[in-house]
């Protein structure tokens, strides 16, 4: 499945801190919409945004649960942990995906969710 190893090599840059792919993974027009409220127009706004959020932060972890593609859309589950400015974070996430015509991604929106559960009716 090519969209599923277009995502995962986009995942392993962060991990990198390496954005030299950015432009053969993505559309020229994508659109970029972060779990907490920014979005990113182009791929020189992503490439931007790379390179500046790499400047004090670092991606540990960013691994995929669940990959579902219909069409040239995609569903990805994954976790998500990382530091930023001295200070650790995680969160569980959703990826929906649009590819183009040409396979690139064209779109994506995350979602997030918190990693720790509780559970006030027990298991």
């Amino acid at each position: 499945m090519e969209e599923e190893l277009l995502v995962r090599r986009y995942f392993e840059a962060w991990l990198r801190r390496d954005g030299d792919c950015l432009e053969e993974l993505f559309d020229p027009d994508v659109v970029y919409s972060e779990c907490y409220g920014p979005e990113y127009h182009g791929i020189g706004q992503l490439k931007q945004w790379f390179k500046d959020w790499n400047r004090h932060g670092e991606v540990v972890a960013w691994r995929i649960r669940r990959f579902f593609m219909q069409g040239k859309q995609a569903a990805v589950e994954w976790y998500f942990e990382c530091v930023c400015d001295g200070v650790p974070s995680s969160f569980d996430g959703v990826s929906l995906i649009v590819f183009n015509q040409e396979g690139a991604i064209l779109e994506i929106r995350e979602f997030e969710s918190r990693h720790e559960h509780t559970f006030p009716y027990g298991r």
